[in-house]
């Protein structure tokens, strides 16, 4: 029987929460088709502050480093706002992702047909469903290019800078092709290479890459129309890769169009088959401990560490299919809508577990 090692983050907030009610799914998961699961718990974020002084121990990345996959809940509250930049929760997420070399963000956006309503967009946009994924460059750019402030004939300024390199671009690139050739072999790259240098660099990679994937169908597009057509027609869209800032702006834009955060589920994943999975909302401290908070964004991330990182296809799959016929009757408070029936966080992952 395969056996898997999951390293735990549960964090702050409704994080644990929500965690709880993911491993519930993944263990009946388990039994379901063959495997078995191993837990290791470590702290990361504010609960970190509180026991380690800091908001990553060592411990913790070593935990992570030694297990096939990483699963966290949620980082952050307003009891540790008062700490300096560097020793917030949220500096725990950025560390994590350097110490384990994760690269490669995939956020899928996804509207389950019983949640049709609760999207923004008209049903006649939308069409029967809908499934995009946005793969962003994690760990380059803007974000972590060269950085200042200084004064020009006594007049402030301040700059950030944009760098990308040959081989950064073509290892987040190469995990869209691969994720497209998965799917429907649609890839559209965005960039604003009619502006920026590195965005030109950006594209010529792309051009050249695309020859290894003659299959998969290319288009180029603008980051400002791209946000413009993700809300005019986002069915054109299978595959989206972009760079980290291009990202971070997109991904969060696609999210609204599913209609609830607490349904999104992403992957941040390395070189090798290590991946961090994690809902993309908050910690959500006014509602820690009620009960109420909606895990099925747990769920489904743990459904795409099944498939991204542990190789267990048909048990993702499933999970998946779980949430989709739960949805059509129960609903946590944040999507609840007349006719359905109201559940707790615990609840629904009851009754999640009952449809594996």
């Amino acid at each position: 029987m395969k056996q898997y090692k999951i390293a735990l983050l549960k964090g702050d907030g409704i994080g644990p929460e929500i965690v709880e009610q993911a491993v519930k799914v993944l263990d009946v998961t388990a039994k379901k088709f063959g495997f078995a699961v191993e837990y290791d718990p470590a702290d990361i974020g504010g609960i970190a502050i509180d026991n380690y002084g800091e908001p990553l121990p060592q411990i913790t990345i070593d935990k992570c480093k030694s297990s096939d996959s990483v699963l966290l809940g949620a980082v952050g509250g307003a009891k540790w706002d008062n700490q300096p930049s560097g020793k917030r929760p949220e500096s725990g997420l950025l560390g994590i992702r350097g110490a384990l070399g994760l690269f490669a963000n995939l956020r899928p956006a996804v509207i389950f047909e019983p949640l049709k309503k609760a999207s923004p967009i008209k049903d006649d946009i939308i069409g029967d469903n809908l499934d995009i994924m946005i793969v962003r460059e994690l760990t380059g750019g803007i974000y972590f290019g060269e950085r200042g402030r200084g004064e020009d004939d006594g007049m402030p300024y301040a700059y950030d800078t944009e760098k990308y390199s040959v081989y950064e671009i073509e290892r987040i690139v190469r995990v869209a092709f691969d994720l497209a050739m998965k799917r429907g072999k649609k890839l559209t790259s965005v960039d604003k290479a009619n502006v920026l240098e590195s965005s030109r660099l950006w594209r010529e990679t792309v051009n050249r890459m695309a020859k290894e994937y003659p299959e998969v169908e290319v288009n180029h597009m603008y980051v400002d129309n791209c946000a413009m057509q993700l809300v005019r027609n986002p069915k054109q869209f299978d595959v989206i890769v972009t760079s980290n800032i291009f990202g971070d702006i997109l991904s969060d834009e696609a999210s609204m169009i599913s209609g609830s955060i607490g349904m999104l589920a992403s992957a941040s994943l390395s070189s090798g088959k290590l991946g961090l999975y994690e809902p993309i909302h908050g910690s959500a401290p006014d509602i820690a401990g009620k009960n109420i908070a909606n895990p099925l964004a747990t769920i489904l991330s743990v459904a795409m560490m099944l498939k991204y990182s542990l190789g267990e296809q048909q048990a993702g799959q499933a999970i998946e299919n779980a949430v989709s016929k739960a949805l059509e009757t129960h609903r946590t408070p944040d999507i609840y809508e007349d006719g359905k029936i109201k559940v707790s966080c615990s609840e629904m992952g009851d009754y999640v577990c009952t449809l594996i």
